[in-house]
């Protein structure tokens, strides 16, 4: 398995890990953000030192490239860039919703037809959110939401759906539909990256570096309404 240098700086929360052979072997996190532009530098340091000084090679670097904060991307995606560039390897982009989704399937006991749904703090009554099945297959590509109490009704009239991320508590008082579950305190975090970034490795699906930019700085914000911009 590769060993790949993950970078997560999508919300107030900064990241740093590296993984090889499908193990963490390297992780920092600042929950005291966002402060992205002073923490961000010094765990890529830590986390290149700790690789060099054992003689580990990267294979790659995974970046979660959002929907998420501007400030925080654009700092995560060109870091990841630069080293890159650098160290002449390959670049991954990770939705950040898809990262978000990691640990409620690894540590979550859900029901087979359960269909979870991440959700990103925009303002107001807005989150950027998806909705998958377990399996990560996505059953509503990300959009721009405005929550209220007919949200996602079509399928929570059919599934259990879980809600989570820093967007979800906020919806909480809307959303009152018997099989809407929401689950506390669950960050994207760069150690959550490592099967997904495994999995697009094992595919080549790499990023080209020169002209690779955030989901929420490109794509996203061209489908947004004009009142969420």
């Amino acid at each position: 398995m590769p060993c790949i240098l993950h970078i997560e700086t999508s919300t107030a929360v900064c990241s740093v890990a590296i993984s090889e052979d499908g193990q963490v072997i390297f992780n920092k996190e600042d929950f005291n953000g966002p402060s992205h532009a002073v923490s961000l530098g010094v765990f890529v340091d830590e986390a290149l030192s700790f690789a060099d000084s054992r003689a580990i090679m990267l294979d790659a670097v995974a970046v979660s490239c959002g929907p998420g904060s501007y400030t925080g991307l654009r700092i995560g995606v060109s870091m990841a860039k630069g080293i890159c560039y650098g160290r002449n390897i390959p670049l991954i982009g990770i939705p950040t919703l898809e990262v978000l989704c990691v640990p409620i399937l690894l540590y979550y006991d859900l029901p087979d037809d359960a269909l979870i749904c991440p959700m990103i703090d925009a303002r107001r009554m807005e989150v950027y959110a998806a909705v998958y099945d377990r399996a990560l297959n996505v059953k509503r590509v990300i959009g721009a939401d405005i929550v209220d109490e007919n949200s996602y009704l079509e399928f929570l009239n059919e599934h259990p759906v879980y809600f989570f991320g820093n967007g979800a508590a906020k919806c909480m008082e809307k959303i009152s539909h018997p099989n809407a579950h929401f689950i506390d305190d669950i960050s994207p975090l760069a150690k959550l990256m490592s099967p997904l970034a495994e999995k697009a490795f094992a595919k080549s699906e790499f990023k080209d570096v020169a002209y690779f930019e955030p989901f929420y700085l490109k794509e996203f914000v061209a489908s947004m309404p004009k009142k969420l911009l």
